[in-house]
Formats: structure tokens, sequence, C-alpha cells
């Protein structure tokens, strides 16, 4: 069921920020999740960390990804794995050549505090040189997956972060969770599926989630693009992959 530590829903102020710390931790930035709230620094000068739940979430829908003809052809160029470099993912997607980059050293630490407990995950993207031109990570609660960055390398990664997204919803399809939040919708975001719903509803599809088992990712070790295409689409076509009905559909 969904936490109270950061008090009822009902009496957060009518923005995406709903309330501020000076305290961060892996077991505080765990409880957000459950809470249905995430953390997401303010302004570096002032040391405090913000925790946000949007007025209108970010959805997407994992059997229901739009995966394009492009990005299949593109899969057949990379090979994915799942936490094989988490370190090195998040390293990446904390760039601050990066624009709008807001993962600071906090972040970077409580998440790879959250990663060796088994909480935090990533997919990483390799080129057939072995270089890591892409990736994802994010939190897994439950029946909820939390999508937190994703990064490309803009010169040998063509579409390397949405062929991590493909290996992301293949190993959450295998194990149940059709709750992925990506926080906000964006145009990007759009053109794969998301979707946007309100914070009541998003509460409400948390709380049923929350009281799933968060089970052990299949973990298939490095799949080739053919490998990746293929699985994915059994998973997606297969009602049973799902053991608690297709919640998003």
């Amino acid at each position: 069921m969904l936490g109270v530590t950061f008090g009822r829903p009902d009496q957060w102020p009518g923005q995406d920020l709903i309330g501020y710390s000076d305290e961060f931790d892996s077991s505080l930035a765990l409880e957000g999740y459950r809470c249905g709230v995430f953390p997401m620094p303010l302004d570096p000068s002032s040391g405090d960390m913000g925790w946000w739940s949007p007025v209108l979430r970010g959805l997407l829908p994992v059997k229901g990804l739009h995966v394009t003809r492009s990005v299949r052809k593109s899969a057949k160029r990379y090979t994915t794995t799942v936490d094989a470099a988490f370190d090195d993912v998040i390293a990446a997607c904390a760039d601050p050549s990066r624009p709008y980059g807001w993962i600071d050293e906090r972040i970077v630490d409580v998440y790879r505090a959250l990663h060796r407990g088994g909480w935090a995950h990533s997919v990483e993207t390799w080129d057939a040189d072995g270089r890591l031109v892409g990736g994802l990570y994010g939190v897994h609660v439950g029946g909820m997956f939390a999508g937190e960055s994703m990064f490309h390398d803009p010169v040998h990664g063509r579409d390397a972060s949405k062929v991590a997204l493909v290996r992301l919803t293949l190993e959450l399809a295998l194990v149940g969770v059709e709750l992925l939040d990506v926080q906000w919708l964006t145009e990007h975001l759009g053109t794969l599926g998301a979707y946007e719903v309100p914070r009541q509803e998003y509460l409400r599809r948390l709380d049923r989630a929350l009281a799933l088992p968060g089970l052990r990712w299949h973990q298939y070790g490095s799949l080739g693009g053919d490998e990746l295409v293929t699985a994915w689409s059994h998973a997606a076509a297969d009602d049973s992959a799902t053991p608690w009905g297709a919640q998003d559909a």
C-alpha cells in the first residue's frame, strides 16, 4: 500500500513539487517511490533535495511500447545487457555536458546504493566494438518500475537508448510489471507511446502495483539485436506473461 512518509496526497500542493528536505539517503529515496514521489535536486546552491509528484504523471505502457521499423533495424547493430555496468550508465546519464542535466553527486551515490541493494537496475546497449553507446536506469518496487534517466552516444549510438528501452520492457513484461513510470511526458517519450494520467490515477495504480511481489528479473544475459526483437515481440503478444492483467492497455 501507499506510504505516508510524505503526508496525505490530498493535502499536497497543486503543483509538481510537493516538498523538499535537507535529508537524502537511499532509504528515504526508496520510501519516496512507495509514496508516489521521486527525488530531484533543487537549485544546487540551496543544498535541498526536491520531492516531486507531477500533477500529470507520464506513463509508458510496457506491452504497448511503439517499436518502429527503424528501431528494429538499429537493434541489429547492438547487444543489450542488464545490470552489467550500472556505474557507467549512471555516470553517462550524469555527464555535466548534457543539456538540462540534473543528476548530481548525491543522486549518483544514492542510486548506486540502491543498485547494491537490488532495487535499482540498469540496461546497457553495446556496439559491435564493445563500446557502451546507450542505456538507462531506474528503480523497481513491487509491480512498478520508475525510469530515472537514459542516454545515448550521439556519434556511435543512434537509437541506442530506444533499444535499451525495448530490453527494459522485455524484462518488465516477464515479471508482470506494467506500471512503467517515466515522470513527465515529453515529445520524445510520446513517440514511443507514453501518455499522461492525473496524479490521483497514478497513485491508485501505484497502490495496486505495490501489493505485488517484486520478482527477480529473468536476465537473459547478453542479447543480440535479432534475439531481443524476437523475445520482445513474443512477450508483448503473450498475455500469460503478465500475471495481473493488462492494467495500462
